[in-house]
C-alpha cells in the first residue's frame, strides 16, 4: 500500500507531466491495435469474402464464337476442382464509363441478375425499393471510390454509343468488383439484360466459366495449365492473384502506422527515462529521507515503475478501445481499395498484445532508469546528490563569452541540460523522419504519379492501341508514327507461359529500350531472341541470377533463355518475366505484337483518338486513353495514403507540442527561485522567454536537419524494406527537396511559436511571490 501511495503522490506532483505522457502512450496504442487488427484480420478477410460470397476461384472469360465444350470439360475433369459452371453474359471488349473524377476503359461483364448461379448469386448490400427495366447493379466499389450512390445516373459508352441506366443497387465481388484487374461486371435485370443483347447483337454474346477448387491457393495452377492447353482467353483471373493485388495496399498502408506507432512509443520511451532522471534529480532529498525513515531502494523504485506502468495501462486500454471509432476510417479506405465491406469485431488477443506490448516496454525502461536509486546513499541524497568532490568546468563564462547576454546565458543553459537535449533532438529526428517518408509517398503517388505508376509496372505512355490480328502491324506503325504529335511507339503486351516449372506472365516488346518504364534494376533488358529478364522475386524462388538460364515453356514448345537481367513489379505478384518479340517467335511462331503504345507531345489524348479512329478505326480492335486510365485507377490510392500522410502530420504536432511543453514546463518548475531572482535584477519576461527559447530551438534545429537528411536519403529504403515481401527491391521515388525544406522549416517555426507560448508561464513569476511562500 505503501508503495502505491508514493506512485500516486508521484502522479499527483506532476500532472502535466502525466498527462502528455498518457497522451503519447494513448496514441502510440491506438495506431498499434488499428495496424495490428488490419494486418492480422486481412490474412483471412479476403478469403472468408470468398466463402461469404461463394465466388469462384477461377474465372475465365470469351466470345461465345471462341468457346469449346471441351473448355469446360478441362475444369470439371481438373484435380482439386469442386464445382464449376458456364453461363451466358454480354462481353463488353472495352466499355468506357466514369468513374471518380475522369473516365476509364476496361472490359465490362454484364450478366442477368434474374438468371439463377451456384457462384456469386447476387447479394445487395444496398438496393433500390422500387426497381424498372432501366436499372442495374453494379459492385460496391463504385460507391466506395467511384463517386456513385443509390438512384444515380451510370452511363456506360461502348463502340461510341451510350447506354444509360439506374443505379438500383450494390453488391460486392472478390472477381471483377474493381477497376485495377481489366474486367468488371454488372448486372441487368431480364429484361433490360435481353434488350441489350438484341441492341449489341451476336459479336457480344460471352461466355463466363467459373471454377472453385477444394484448395484455392491451386487456383493460379489451375489457370495457367488451361492456358498450356488451350489458347488464351479473352480474360482470366485467379483468386490468388485478386487477393494480392487488392490487399496488397491495404497491408502497407497498416504496416505504416504500426510503424509509426512504434516511433510514438520509442519517444514516449525516451520521455519516461527523461521523467525517471528527472524525479531521482528533482527529489534527491525526498529519496534521501524516505531511505533515512526506512524505506528500501525496492519499495523505491517500485514506487516509480509503479506511476509509470499505471499511465501505461490506462493510456493503452483506453488508447485500444478508442482505436474502434477509428476503425472504421481505416475500414473506408479498406473498402475502398478491395471494394468490399469490412466488417469490424473485437480481437481480444490483438488488444492485449497492443496493451501488454506498450504496458511491458515502459515498465523495462522505468525499471532500469531508476536503478540508480540502489547506489545513492541516504547521506549523499540529502545533499541533493552533491558527492565529497562535485566540480564542474564553468563552460561560456559572462566574462569571456562571445555573443550578447541571452545568448551565452542560453548556451549555458544548453550545455547544462545536454541531456535532455539530446533527448529532444532524438525525439524531433525520428517525428521529422515520420513527416517526410509520409509527405514522399504522398507526393509521389498524388502529385508526380510516374515513380508510382512505374514501380506497379505500368508504362506511361499516352495512348495504347489494340489493332485486328489480320492487320500489317509494321505498316500501322509506321503509319501512327507519321501522325502529327507522336513522338514514338513502341509494342507491348503481356501472356503468360512457364519457367521452370512456375506460372509466370511475360512481357513482350519489339524495343525495351523504347520504353520509359525500365523495370531493369540490375543488370539489363533483353535486346536478342534468346536472352530474358527475370523479377527479383523469381530469381529468389528459383535460386537463378544474372548469367544463369531458364527454361520457358509456351504451348508445349520450349526454349532455354540466358537472363540478362533482374526486374522488379507490384503487378502479378512480382511474377514477371521479359523477352523479345523475335525472342517469343521462337516459341509461338506466327506471333505478332497487336499492342502498340503511342506516346505524344504538343496534342491532346482525345484529338489524337478522334484522329486516329476516323483513318484508322477498321484497322483497331481497340483504343485507350492511358492518362486518363491511370488518374482514375490512382484514385483510390491517392485518398488512403492521403489518410496516413494527415494522421503522420497531425501526430508530429501533437508530439513536438507535448514534449515542448514536458521540457519547458519542468525547467520552469526548477529553475523557478533562479528566475524570480534574474525578474529581481532586472531581466525582463520577454527577455527570460528568449533565453529559454534560444536554448531549446537550436536543439530542435539539429534533430530537423537530422531527421530532414535521414529522411531525404533512406525513405526509398525503407519503402524498398516494406516492399520487398512483394517482389520490390530498388524504389526510386522522387524526394522533392523544396517541399522537404517547407516541412522542415515549418517544423522549426511551430517549435518556437510553442516553447514562447509555453515560456509564458514566467510571467507568474514574481520576486514578491517566491519571498512569500
Amino acid at each position: 500500500m505503501k508503495i502505491v501511495n508514493l506512485a500516486l503522490a508521484n502522479i499527483k506532483k506532476g500532472k502535466g507531466a502525466a498527462i502528455s505522457l498518457f497522451i503519447l502512450i494513448f496514441i502510440a496504442a491506438l495506431l498499434l491495435n488499428v495496424g495490428m487488427t488490419v494486418i492480422s484480420k486481412m490474412n483471412t478477410f479476403y478469403d472468408d469474402k470468398v466463402e461469404e460470397l461463394h465466388d469462384a476461384h477461377v474465372s475465365i472469360i470469351m466470345n461465345s464464337s471462341e468457346y469449346k465444350p471441351s473448355y469446360e470439360d478441362f475444369l470439371k475433369n481438373y484435380s482439386g476442382v469442386r464445382e464449376t459452371e458456364t453461363e451466358q453474359i454480354i462481353l463488353m471488349n472495352t466499355a468506357k464509363f466514369r468513374y471518380g473524377d475522369s473516365d476509364l476503359s476496361l472490359g465490362a461483364a454484364i450478366l442477368n441478375a434474374d438468371a439463377s448461379r451456384r457462384f456469386s448469386p447476387l447479394k445487395l448490400i444496398e438496393k433500390l425499393d422500387s426497381i424498372n427495366n432501366q436499372d442495374m447493379y453494379v459492385p460496391y466499389s463504385f460507391k466506395t471510390s467511384g463517386g456513385y450512390k443509390l438512384g444515380d445516373n451510370f452511363t456506360i459508352n461502348y463502340q461510341d454509343k451510350d447506354y444509360s441506366y439506374r443505379i438500383a443497387g450494390f453488391f460486392e465481388a472478390t472477381m471483377m468488383g474493381t477497376n485495377n484487374n481489366g474486367m468488371m461486371k454488372f448486372l441487368l435485370p431480364d429484361t433490360s439484360y435481353h434488350q441489350l443483347s438484341d441492341k449489341l447483337g451476336k459479336t457480344v454474346d460471352g461466355i463466363l466459366m467459373s471454377a472453385s477448387l477444394t484448395d484455392s491457393t491451386q487456383s493460379a495452377e489451375l489457370l495457367n495449365d488451361y492456358n498450356k492447353q488451350f489458347s488464351h482467353p479473352h480474360w482470366g483471373a485467379d483468386i490468388v492473384m485478386m487477393k494480392s493485388v487488392n490487399t496488397m495496399t491495404v497491408n502497407i498502408v497498416a504496416m505504416i502506422l504500426v510503424a509509426f506507432a512504434a516511433v510514438i512509443v520509442l519517444v514516449s520511451l525516451i520521455v519516461i527515462k527523461f521523467r525517471v532522471t528527472n524525479s531521482i534529480d528533482d527529489g534527491m532529498v525526498n529519496i534521501g529521507v524516505l531511505k533515512a525513515v526506512g524505506y528500501t531502494s525496492w519499495q523505491i523504485i517500485a514506487s516509480m515503475a509503479l506511476q509509470f506502468m499505471l499511465i501505461a495501462l490506462s493510456a493503452g486500454v483506453i488508447g485500444v478501445l478508442i482505436s474502434y471509432t477509428a476503425m472504421p476510417v481505416f475500414g473506408g479506405i479498406i473498402s475502398s481499395l478491395a471494394g468490399l465491406q469490412w466488417s469490424q469485431s473485437f480481437d481480444i488477443a490483438i488488444n492485449l498484445v497492443s496493451i501488454l506490448a506498450v504496458v511491458v516496454l515502459v515498465l523495462t525502461v522505468a525499471l532500469l532508469s531508476s536503478s540508480r536509486i540502489r547506489k545513492l546513499h541516504p547521506v549523499a541524497a540529502l545533499r541533493g546528490g552533491i558527492m565529497t568532490h562535485s566540480f564542474k568546468k564553468n563552460l561560456f563564462p559572462l566574462e569571456k563569452g562571445k555573443g550578447g547576454l541571452h545568448f551565452v546565458l542560453a548556451c549555458k543553459t544548453m550545455i547544462k541540460n545536454s541531456k535532455q537535449n539530446i533527448m529532444i533532438a532524438m525525439i524531433i529526428a525520428a517525428i521529422t523522419f515520420a513527416s517526410i517518408f509520409s509527405i514522399v509517398l504522398y507526393y509521389n503517388v498524388a502529385v508526380d504519379k510516374t515513380a508510382f505508376i512505374h514501380l506497379v509496372g505500368s508504362e506511361t505512355s499516352n495512348v495504347v492501341i489494340q489493332s485486328n490480328h489480320d492487320v500489317d502491324g509494321d505498316k500501322l506503325l509506321a503509319d501512327i508514327e507519321q501522325m502529327d504529335g507522336v513522338t514514338k511507339t513502341a509494342l507491348l503486351e503481356f501472356t503468360t507461359a512457364t519457367m521452370d516449372g512456375q506460372s509466370v506472365y511475360m512481357s513482350i516488346s519489339d524495343d525495351y529500350s523504347k520504353l520509359n518504364n525500365n523495370v531493369v534494376y540490375k543488370g539489363r533488358n533483353p535486346q536478342y531472341d534468346n536472352e530474358i529478364a527475370v523479377s527479383g522475386a523469381l530469381a529468389k524462388l528459383l535460386h537463378k541470377s544474372i548469367g544463369d538460364t531458364v527454361k520457358v515453356e509456351m504451348n508445349d514448345v520450349s526454349r532455354q533463355f540466358l537472363i540478362t537481367g533482374l526486374s522488379q513489379s507490384l503487378n502479378y505478384m512480382g511474377k514477371i518475366t521479359s523477352v523479345t518479340l523475335p525472342g517469343v517467335q521462337h516459341l509461338i511462331p506466327d506471333y505478332t505484337g497487336t499492342i502498340i503504345n503511342v506516346y505524344l507531345k504538343d496534342v491532346g489524348n482525345a484529338d489524337f483518338i478522334r484522329d486516329f479512329k476516323a483513318k484508322y478505326g477498321t484497322l483497331i480492335k481497340d483504343i485507350t486513353d492511358v492518362d486518363e486510365m491511370l488518374a482514375s485507377q490512382s484514385s483510390v490510392y491517392i485518398s488512403a495514403v492521403l489518410s496516413v500522410m494527415v494522421t503522420i502530420l497531425a501526430i508530429t504536432v501533437l508530439v513536438v507540442a507535448l514534449i515542448l511543453y514536458l521540457v519547458i514546463k519542468t525547467m520552469i518548475l526548477k529553475r523557478k527561485r533562479e528566475f524570480g531572482i534574474l525578474k529581481a535584477t532586472g531581466y525582463t519576461t520577454l527577455q527570460l522567454m528568449t533565453q529559454i527559447v534560444l536554448s531549446f530551438v537550436p536543439v530542435v534545429i539539429v534533430g530537423v536537419i537530422i531527421g530532414g537528411v535521414l529522411g531525404s536519403l533512406c525513405t526509398n529504403s525503407v519503402l524498398t524494406l516494406l516492399l520487398s515481401g512483394a517482389g520490390i527491391y530498388n524504389v526510386q521515388f522522387i524526394v522533392n527537396i523544396p517541399l522537404i525544406v517547407m516541412l522542415c522549416v515549418g517544423l522549426i517555426v511551430l517549435a518556437y511559436l510553442i516553447s514562447m507560448l509555453v515560456a509564458r508561464r514566467i510571467k507568474r513569476i514574481t520576486a514578491y511571490g517566491l519571498i512569500t511562500e
